[in-house]
């Protein structure tokens, strides 16, 4: 079994009251297919494209039930989910739930830094994780978009083993985490523009997709909402968007790229 590197983005699910609901919006905007759902589990249930495993939607626990938002939560790997939340706790972060075992899958956690980004770790077992990446209808990026650049900064790379280093760039604070040299997280300074009042700091999950223009009328025709963009970029044209029950997330076609990369500075 391959084992990710600590830190490395390795799984993305999100909770939905109408499960149902989301599968057609996912479905018809991502290319989206669904498994049978996990009674045992929860009604968990997983997305694919192409018959591979990207994804996972499950509906609110009966305790959970009109209190939970619809979000996106990204799982960070780890050789050692207990020992994860230890360094959560001792970084100033707080541990939400786990760590818990599911079944032979694997264990999990989820906490939030000390700004309030929600984030998961997952200790592999038989679940490994994404079985494709940077493909459409795939996860291909993720960034933490945050009013508190600072306690991310000073959070993350302790509680993971993630180089810094920052966007040479005067219009954006942002840097990159990087694993063994390999970019696997942003994380953007967001100012009033970028994150409205009423919004949480949070981790923004971004998919691929072969038309961002394409896929953003499809979004909206479908009854979410276009946050952000479409908009150029040397990594590809993106959008932020949201689905019909308030996730977030983001689009970008990574093929469709303007501009030259921009210059990167270890911190």
């Amino acid at each position: 079994m391959a084992v990710l590197p600590e830190g490395t983005p390795c799984w993305a699910d999100a909770m939905f009251a109408d499960l149902e609901g989301a599968k057609a919006f996912y479905g018809d905007v991502l290319g989206w297919t669904f498994g049978e759902s996990s009674t045992e589990y929860g009604n968990y249930t997983q997305a694919y494209s192409g018959g591979k495993a990207v994804a996972a939607i499950v509906p609110p626990m009966p305790n959970q039930q009109g209190e939970a938002a619809s979000a996106w939560c990204l799982y960070l790997a780890s050789p050692d989910a207990a020992g994860t939340a230890e360094k959560i706790r001792g970084n100033g972060g707080e541990v939400l739930m786990g760590p818990m075992t599911v079944g032979e899958f694997g264990s999990m956690v989820i906490a939030k830094d000390p700004a309030g980004v929600v984030f998961g770790v997952w200790q592999a077992g038989t679940h490994e994780g994404f079985e494709k990446q940077g493909a459409s209808g795939a996860y291909t990026w993720a960034e933490v978009i945050t009013r508190d650049g600072a306690a991310a900064d000073g959070f993350f790379p302790a509680v993971f083993p993630y180089g810094v280093k920052r966007m040479d760039s005067g219009q954006v604070d942002y840097k990159i985490y990087d694993v063994r040299e390999q970019p696997v997280l942003g994380r953007m300074q967001a100012g009033p523009e970028d994150l409205p009042s009423e919004a949480p700091n949070y981790l923004s999950v971004y998919f691929a997709v072969d038309d961002c223009d394409a896929t953003v009328a499809r979004i909206t025709e479908r009854g979410g909402k276009l946050h952000f963009g479409p908009m150029d970029s040397p990594f590809g044209r993106f959008a932020a968007v949201g689905d019909p029950q308030g996730a977030a997330f983001g689009v970008i076609d990574l093929g469709k790229t303007a501009g030259d990369l921009p210059g990167m500075v270890a911190e």
